[in-house]
């Protein structure tokens, strides 16, 4: 069976209809629209990164859905994306073009598998710097740092004690603020 490759000019004619549609590598990736718990702490994250981003003129974060086109035929949405001021001028009207400097997921029982394996490989892939992986249940962020070619794990945010993660070495994450 031969297989079909999709590019971006297929993704942009799916239908608005709930849910998440991403190209990896070509592949159609739907997974359905997250549950109340991964939106409170993607809308936790998003308040503390923004004002910390914000407040030092680092760059801009955004929420999903955005559109990151790493090429034409892979295209994500994280659920949280921080793209450092030097390369603001990969955010365009209709999406990022190319990394943003960080991705975060936020891991639900329909996503951990593609979040841990599938997007850590195409982040790296496309050259993505950092990579957050957020587990709300056992509540910890792993926080990644790509180094040739390759994710390793430079810190973990986990218990009830603060703690940075990288890029934003500054900012001491509070659990009680990510988790509340």
């Amino acid at each position: 069976m031969t297989r079909v490759t999709l590019t971006y000019a297929d993704y942009a004619a799916l239908p608005d209809d709930g849910l998440r549609y991403e190209l990896h590598e070509g592949e159609l990736s739907v997974t359905p629209a997250p549950g109340v718990r991964h939106q409170r702490v993607i809308g936790n994250l998003h308040v503390i990164l923004r004002e910390h981003v914000q407040a030092r003129r680092l760059g801009e974060v955004l929420l999903a859905p955005t559109d990151c086109i790493m090429s034409d035929i892979t295209v994500v949405q994280p659920d949280l994306v921080y793209v450092a001021a030097a390369h603001g001028d990969r955010i365009s009207e209709r999406a990022i073009e190319g990394a943003p400097t960080l991705a975060i997921e936020v891991v639900s029982p329909s996503s951990e598998r593609i979040d841990r394996r599938r997007k850590l490989a195409l982040y790296a892939k496309h050259e993505v710097a950092y990579y957050w992986i957020v587990d709300p249940v056992a509540r910890a962020i792993e926080a990644h740092v790509l180094g040739e070619g390759t994710f390793r794990l430079a810190a973990r945010l986990a218990g009830d004690a603060a703690a940075t993660l990288p890029p934003f070495d500054d900012l001491p994450l509070d659990p009680a603020a990510v988790w509340a």
